[in-house]
């Protein structure tokens, strides 16, 4: 089987939301980040309070309202800093070939990923897993990096997906 398709950008950040998203370790990062930073601020406002002589009042709302405010909106500051993150890393010297059109080649060995600058292999062995979302299939090669395959440029999507299982399958079989 082989595909041909154009990898954007925003399939890559699509790809790391998405991983950020799902991953335990991404889930985590987040509820720490959006709970513990705001449990922070109030203990800050104690500390304030006792140790000098400002109003507690004053103190405790605004440091609650500044900690209420960070766990509502935190989750989309969170996503648009990966975003930005990855276009900044995308646009760095080290990522040719990321970007750009592929040559994918499957077969009952393994794939064979072709871009301009070169070309990556793994053995059906190394696949670990297969996950599909609307736009995208990521054929996961280890727990934080895949081939990124937009559904848009897959002709058969039920027949891509079928193939890669089947060759999952017949391998760990």
């Amino acid at each position: 089987m082989e595909i041909q398709y154009d990898l954007t950008e925003q399939d890559v950040v699509a790809f790391n939301l998405y991983h950020v998203k799902t991953s335990k370790v991404g889930k985590n990062s987040l509820q720490w980040q959006r709970y513990i930073s705001p449990l922070i601020f109030l203990l800050f406002a104690y500390f304030l309070s006792v140790f000098t002589d400002m109003a507690k009042g004053p103190l405790f709302a605004t440091f609650g309202v500044t900690a209420i405010l960070r766990v509502i909106f935190y989750p989309k500051y969170f996503y648009f800093h990966i975003t930005r993150q990855v276009g900044k890393m995308l646009r760095g010297d080290k990522n040719e070939g990321l970007v750009g059109e592929h040559s994918m080649k499957m077969n009952k060995t393994g794939i064979i990923d072709q871009t301009a600058v070169g070309e990556t292999n793994v053995q059906w062995a190394g696949v670990k897993q297969l996950i599909e979302d609307t736009d995208y299939f990521y054929i996961y090669t280890s727990t934080v990096s895949a081939y990124i395959i937009p559904k848009r440029d897959v002709y058969s999507v039920e027949g891509l997906k079928s193939y890669i299982q089947q060759r999952m399958i017949t391998e760990i079989g």
